[in-house]
């Protein structure tokens, strides 16, 4: 009887304790981005989370720079990947960790998305693409890796349906 009481309150205190570390790191985002990272509406994506031998496999969506998954943890992904395999906002992605932590990204379910044409500009120190419609942020590593410089034209990739704060370069426009 005594057993049982510890181990409810044991799972309490981690259900708590891990509460706790979802608010701080959104409160850290807060500070560290002038948007939530957080801010990509996932309602109605089913994402799932499961062992498979000793290796953890979460289902996650792309937020832009990172994933969010179901429980509401936040993962970066590593900017070449998602540069190099025009990961759109919003797509799906399946992270499979293994028990030394490293993780292995795979795409499960691209999102539907437009492609468009735009500008590379630069906010200070950060790079993003102006299109007719509207600014998107862009990762650094999009930039180096397709050699672009300011006010280069290049083309975009954006989520079909929703609103996105982040585009993906598809390739530089040649100059005329």
């Amino acid at each position: 009887m005594i057993q049982d009481k510890q181990i409810k309150a044991l799972r309490d205190l981690i259900q708590s304790a891990e509460s706790s570390v979802r608010s701080a790191r959104k409160m850290l985002d807060s500070i560290l981005w002038d948007t939530p990272r957080d801010e990509f509406d996932i309602s109605g994506v089913e994402l799932n989370s499961y062992q498979s031998w000793d290796d953890k496999i979460v289902e996650w969506v792309f937020t832009g720079d990172s994933m969010l998954g179901p429980d509401g943890s936040v993962y970066p992904v590593p900017q070449n990947y998602s540069s190099k395999s025009l990961l759109v906002q919003g797509s799906r992605l399946k992270a499979t960790i293994d028990v030394h932590g490293g993780i292995k990204y795979k795409i499960i379910e691209e999102i539907p998305f437009e492609t468009s044409i735009g500008i590379v500009t630069k906010n200070g120190d950060k790079y993003e693409i102006t299109t007719d419609a509207k600014t998107y942020k862009v990762l650094m590593a999009a930039i180096t890796f397709h050699k672009c410089s300011v006010w280069d034209t290049v083309s975009i990739r954006t989520p079909k349906w929703k609103d996105a704060t982040y585009a993906v370069i598809e390739s530089i426009i040649p100059k005329a």
